[in-house]
């Protein structure tokens, strides 16, 4: 039994390892795309359209029906909206105009707001510890925007700010896939109904704003970087519905602790990123505080 439950516990934490290192990257990624001109509300398309026709094509092949109930639908437009366009659009307009390190700390809320929402609506119980990495939490973000000198440019400030809102939304899409999801659903169907319908709802954004961007050709970073997040999305957020399903939205949501390591440190390789002090206090603080936020004992990590 106590060799099962490590072999579970190792699965869970494998799980979240390959979220960090992609979603990590992800923020590089999405820097690459709106700095190379691609429009943030085009590039939120492009990122669901890619994941979910992945994930259609991966169901066709294994002949997993897609389910289509009134339920499902409604679950898909809820998803796709709090964990795609929303948060999405919001992070890639901030995308352009703020480092990928500095983006990878601001996101790393998302556990805290998560636990908070999990507390508040007793799916999961407050503890001095949890509290403590609430308040370190709000304190990183403090560091994180607070002194003139924490970002290299006091005017990136307010798209900080939005980012933080993405996070909120993120948060929101944690709590309610943890509440509400119709039996008989497998994540990979939640996740290609929740990338489908996001792409749906944007096609009549991107008509009504003219701000349609299509692939290039020959291919440049910039293309490659949208396939990229698209590949990123499909397999990480499957993952990550799944181990929400077997390990709750707390334990789960510290994701964030790894995509907030790999995600400054894929900026420092990727564009040479050099934060100040006051940048590097806020990450060990949130490090610190993810930590303390920790998964709930009676959810034991399943594969």
């Amino acid at each position: 039994m106590a060799q099962r439950l490590m072999v579970r516990q190792l699965w869970g934490w494998t799980i979240l390892l390959t979220m960090g290192l992609s979603w990590g990257l992800s923020f590089s990624l999405a820097r690459i795309a709106a700095v190379g001109g691609i429009h943030p509300l085009s590039l939120t398309f492009w990122e669901a359209a890619i994941a979910g026709a992945i994930l259609l094509t991966l169901s066709g092949v294994r002949r997993r029906r897609i389910p289509v109930t009134r339920a499902s639908m409604l679950l898909y437009l809820v998803s796709g909206l709090l964990g795609m366009v929303l948060p999405g659009a919001i992070f890639f307009y901030a995308a352009a105009h703020v480092p990928a390190g500095i983006l990878a700390i601001s996101l790393a809320i998302i556990p805290i707001v998560t636990f908070v929402a999990s507390a508040l609506l007793r799916l999961e119980m407050f503890a001095l510890g949890r509290v403590t990495g609430v308040v370190l939490g709000a304190l990183a973000i403090m560091l994180l925007v607070g002194p003139q000198q924490s970002l290299p440019d006091p005017a990136q400030l307010p798209w900080v700010l939005l980012a933080l809102l993405a996070a909120a939304c993120y948060a929101a899409f944690n709590v309610m896939l943890a509440l509400w999801k119709p039996g008989g659903m497998t994540p990979g169907a939640v996740t290609a109904g929740m990338f489908v319908a996001a792409a749906l709802m944007m096609s009549p954004i991107l008509y009504a704003t003219g701000t349609f961007v299509s692939f290039g050709w020959p291919w440049t970073k910039v293309e490659w970087a949208m396939l990229g997040l698209g590949v990123i999305n499909a397999v990480s957020y499957s993952l990550f519905i799944r181990l929400i399903e077997s390990a709750g939205p707390v334990f789960t949501s510290q994701t964030a602790n790894l995509v907030t390591l790999f995600g400054v440190v894929w900026g420092m390789i990727i564009f040479g990123e050099q934060h100040s002090v006051w940048v590097w206090l806020s990450l060990v603080t949130m490090m610190l505080a993810l930590s303390l936020v920790a998964p709930r004992q009676q959810a034991p990590v399943a594969a």
